[in-house]
């Protein structure tokens, strides 16, 4: 899904509405924007929402005013938000944003692909610091499958992925570092791809309604059903080490140096952990941020 450029500039509930066809979320509890205030966006999938959680809750301990306006949507919907600056921060995925700046840009490193990023921001975008934290798009199958057609990795699909669907995002089919990259990498072409939210992808598959799922590699569910993560061999999928992606006019120093101490602090452990948390034992977002920044020093 592409934003029109009619559409940028738009109010964020406006700009919802229309890219999304739902309701408006300020009509349901969203909080209003604070007159400098620092405001802090998630896409809308559990970790996204669990990291603005922890971005946000961290400012708050230094002292930052912060409204939260999360659950927006993908980053086709999200981007340009940013950079009008009716969002302030975003928890962002490098090699992810590298992509959707320059589909062309080679994956690499995180080192590597941060430089990339800085070069592609537009002026008055920036990325802070990375955290050690990454989580992966991933084609994921369960063991059934995997042991039905021999499969390790993502090269091993090509032969039998015709009989197959795909379930995924509905950006998942349309980006390089999705359905394009499986077919132009791999030579991978899915008999099908049925457009699921992310919530729905383990059940989905579980019930054999789709045979193979874009579930992100931090999802704890992966471990609980003993599903198989297909390895990725050419690294379509690049780095994706977590990243403050900020609004530069809109974060001050206080706010740059209390993301920059939660990108310290996280890794990809703790993450798994805390998406248990959140995913499969139901505990509030909000709840689970604040008890891991006070465990970290950061509350």
């Amino acid at each position: 899904m592409h934003i029109r450029p009619a559409l940028v500039g738009l109010p964020l509930a406006a700009l919802i509405l229309t890219a999304c066809g739902g309701s408006d979320p300020y009509d349901e509890g969203g909080e209003d924007t604070a007159p400098g205030s620092v405001v802090i966006g998630s896409a809308d999938f559990p970790e996204s929402t669990l990291l603005a959680e922890i971005y946000g809750r961290a400012m708050e301990a230094e002292g930052v005013d912060v409204t939260y306006q999360l659950n927006i949507g993908s980053r086709e919907v999200y981007y340009s938000q940013i950079e009008s600056g009716n969002l302030s921060v975003f928890p962002e995925y490098n090699g992810a944003i590298l992509a959707y700046l320059d589909a062309e840009a080679p994956t690499g490193s995180g080192e590597e692909t941060n430089e990339r990023v800085v070069e592609a921001l537009p002026e008055g975008l920036e990325i802070l610091d990375s955290s050690g934290a990454e989580n992966k798009d991933s084609v994921t199958v369960t063991r059934e499958t995997a042991e039905k057609h021999d499969l390790g990795s993502l090269e091993d699909l090509a032969a039998v992925a015709g009989e197959l669907t795909l379930g995924g995002p509905p950006e998942f089919e349309t980006r390089q570092q999705g359905v394009v990259g499986l077919e132009e990498v791999y030579g991978v072409e899915f008999g099908e791809f049925r457009s699921l939210e992310v919530a729905l992808l383990t059940q989905a598959l579980l019930a054999d309604d789709i045979q193979a799922a874009n579930l992100f590699t931090t999802d704890p569910q992966i471990a609980v059903e003993d599903f198989v993560v297909l390895e990725d061999p050419e690294n379509l999928f690049g780095a994706q080490n977590i990243t403050p992606l900020v609004n530069s006019e809109q974060v001050d120093d206080t706010a740059r140096a209390a993301l920059n101490a939660v990108s310290a602090a996280l890794t990809t452990e703790a993450l798994t952990e805390l998406n248990e948390r959140v995913v499969v034992q139901n505990e509030n977002a909000a709840d689970v941020a604040r008890e891991w920044l006070e465990q970290e020093g950061l509350a």
